[in-house]
């Protein structure tokens, strides 16, 4: 799958002036593997509330560095379940990955406690319309761009990210979607364009069984960045 992005000019800052690629660890499931993964101090980790996925969470979220922000992924949830489980696992991000329109995201971010981010992902294979995103500008804090496929996140596969050469926005955005060891040169090769990445958002790529992530795989890639 072609991922070469030349997007580089001679207006683009230098690494130094450049901020850090974050790290987002998605799909966390098991207690003393949250512990180990929280141990390699990764920016975000994220908890999936959306009962059909194999990595749904409903457990106990052990004490966390005060440094990771606690991330909850909603599939076309309501505004009551996700305000209930902002203050059940006191999460500071949240993450729509479902079908939620414009409208929704306006309204929930009014109705989010201070302080609280909200990401709206958006699905991708080989092509994508970027005027989709004008209507969530004013009610999103990231976007996320994530590989369409069978299920809202998981599976496993990247998208052309040549694609995203064409984004318009400012706004910041994290990238998704079967990114592993094998990934990260051209993640690299975004990281020194003019595009506001953010943030990866890795999963199975780096898990022994759906919601129990490898240590030492992950251990490469927080090294890195």
């Amino acid at each position: 799958m072609k991922k070469n992005i030349d997007h580089q000019d001679t207006s683009t800052p230098s690494p130094l002036e450049r901020a850090r690629v974050r790290i987002k660890i998605c799909g966390m499931k098991y207690p003393d593997n949250i512990l180990e993964v929280g141990a390699l101090l990764p920016d975000y980790m994220g908890f999936i509330f959306w009962d059909k996925s194999a990595r749904y969470f409903d457990g106990i979220i052990p004490e966390l560095p005060k440094s990771i922000q606690k991330v909850g992924v909603f599939v076309d949830a309501n505004f009551d379940k996700i305000l209930k489980k902002i203050e059940k696992y006191d999460l500071q991000v949240i993450q729509l990955h479902g079908h939620e329109s414009a409208e929704f995201c306006k309204t929930l971010k009014k109705k989010l406690p201070k302080g609280i981010d909200l990401i709206k992902v958006f699905s991708l294979l080989d092509t994508f319309d970027f005027d989709l995103l004008k209507p969530f500008e004013t009610g999103c804090d990231y976007f996320l761009f994530d590989t369409k496929g069978k299920l809202p996140g998981g599976n496993g596969s990247t998208f052309d990210w040549t694609v995203i050469e064409n984004y318009p926005s400012t706004k910041p955005f994290f990238l998704s979607g079967g990114i592993g060891i094998n990934e990260m040169s051209a993640v690299n090769e975004i990281s020194k364009t003019n595009l506001p990445l953010y943030a990866i958002d890795i999963n199975s790529k780096f898990e022994i069984e759906p919601g129990l992530k490898n240590i030492e795989l992950l251990n490469i890639i927080v090294e890195r960045f």
